[in-house]
């Protein structure tokens, strides 16, 4: 056994302590390799266990031994982006609520966990607007709408080059929303495999923001996966009124939510604040408190 292997173990060991206290609701651990049986002797934190692994057939062997356990993305995360996509699961299957304290262990893929926080759901902007993305529907992935939220936020505040830009993001009823909107430009998503074109990666999130110079909208299916850019929404709806001084983007917006079942982010590229429309209304409104130049 290395040095650091004991000092793994060491550090495993610590965090079920502080797990067992009685101010921690659940002992989230981020990794596919279980906690071995025996450290879990005479602590209490084995009950406050949720297990956020990256394979089906893991969590079903921990639901077999009745222990709590979600799925999420095997995707290259930062530690910090684990933890929070892990959250976002567990929040839309019910396991945490509004006012929890989450003691959270994570690390590297593949890796043994050399991360621990400590998480207040709601206690943040970024659990206020998991919880947001959770209210919207079954339908939508929360954990896509929480992603696409916090990439709308960056282009606010970042733009391109230093520029301010603004852009449309709809998500769901993509095949209503393709039909009510036509190609400006070349789709820079056409003919790459579904599994290379998901927001959930963080690559492909990225090449959002590098697109969203581009006229028009991008258009992503429930489960995050992009369909296209560059589209023009051509949806309109008179009775939906928008406030006074949103332009174009807004209205666009707006319309095609009214008439589809989809939910539609705008960057607006006057001020970099985020609207979420939903039913040709804003549901949500995010102002930067500063923007990059």
């Amino acid at each position: 056994m290395t040095e650091n292997t004991k000092f793994d173990r060491e550090f495993l060991r610590s965090a079920l302590s502080l797990a067992g206290k009685n101010e921690v609701d659940h002992f989230l651990y981020i990794c596919d390799t279980p906690i071995p049986a025996e450290e879990f002797r005479g602590r209490p934190a084995r009950k406050k266990l949720v297990y956020a692994v990256t394979m089906p057939k893991l969590a079903e062997e921990h639901h077999a031994k009745k222990v709590r356990a979600l799925v999420i993305p095997a995707y290259d995360y930062s530690r910090t982006e684990r933890v929070k996509v892990a959250l976002v699961s567990a929040l839309s299957q019910g396991a945490f609520k509004e006012g929890d304290l989450v003691l959270c262990m994570t690390g590297k893929v593949g890796r043994a966990p050399d991360t621990l926080m400590q998480m207040r759901i709601g206690g943040s902007l970024d659990d206020r607007l998991a919880i947001e993305g959770v209210k919207l529907g079954d339908e939508f992935n929360s954990q896509v709408v929480d992603a696409l939220i916090q990439l709308a936020l960056q282009i606010g505040q970042e733009g391109f080059e230093g520029h301010p830009i603004g852009t449309i993001i709809t998500i769901g009823a993509h095949n209503t929303v393709l039909e009510k909107s036509r190609q400006m430009t070349i789709n820079p998503f056409q003919g790459l495999s579904e599994s290379e074109r998901n927001v959930l990666d963080p690559k492909i999130r990225e090449a959002i923001k590098n697109f969203s110079v581009l006229d028009g909208a991008f258009v992503i299916r429930e489960d995050g996966v992009v369909l296209a850019a560059g589209r023009y929404l051509s949806a309109a709806d008179e009775a939906v009124k928008i406030p006074l001084g949103l332009g174009a983007r807004h209205a666009a917006a707006a319309g095609m939510t009214s008439t589809t079942g989809c939910i539609a982010l705008v960057v607006s590229q006057t001020s970099g604040a985020v609207r979420l429309f939903k039913g040709g209304n804003i549901v949500l409104e995010l102002h930067q408190t500063a923007r990059r130049t």
